[in-house]
């Protein structure tokens, strides 16, 4: 039967046909690095001048990591322990409030490329609330690698590493239930 005062679904704001990494959201499933990826949870990042990014927490089953889209532009990382960083860079960032030019993870060498102060926020918290921030960005001579370090407040660190990633990599989206 027929109902006047029956809610209508919403309809998406993606196209399910086209679906690409910047249509992500919670609960979409992706194929990346020969393993399926499930969307955990989504970040949001405002640095200021209109300018948003978004973060996802994905879950292969196996492992954890983020997915990182920027303008089209993509990275994945994994939280490392601070003390896998060569230099002492935590001393440097809260003690003497400056930022190496350069660090060692892994072997590798990386260059600081940016320093970046913003905000973050947890898009499914029901709070509007925006956390304050400071990322660092440092990348391999390549420009493939890259350490992140974000510190949160005079004595909060976390640090990533990860890598460049291209559009292609991640396929296979479809839309969680």
């Amino acid at each position: 039967m027929f109902n006047l005062f029956k809610k209508k679904k919403e309809e998406p704001e993606y196209d399910v046909t086209n679906l690409s990494v910047n249509d992500l959201d919670f609960g979409f499933i992706f194929d990346y690095d020969l393993k399926s990826w499930v969307v955990k949870e989504v970040y949001e990042y405002d640095w200021g001048d209109n300018n948003f990014t978004r973060e996802y927490k994905v879950d292969s089953g196996d492992e954890i990591a983020y997915l990182d889209v920027d303008d089209g532009e993509l990275s994945v990382s994994k939280p490392i322990k601070l003390r896998e960083i060569e230099e002492d860079v935590f001393e440097a960032i809260t003690e003497k409030e400056k930022a190496p030019g350069r660090i060692h993870y892994g072997g590798e060498t990386y260059y600081l490329q940016e320093d970046s102060a913003g905000y973050f926020r947890d898009c499914a918290k029901e709070t509007k609330d925006w956390e304050e921030l400071i990322t660092l960005e440092y990348y391999n001579e390549e420009e493939t690698l890259f350490v992140s370090l974000t510190q949160w407040d005079d004595r909060t660190l976390e640090c990533y590493a990860g890598k460049v990633v291209k559009s292609f990599e991640v396929s296979n989206i479809i839309p969680g239930q």
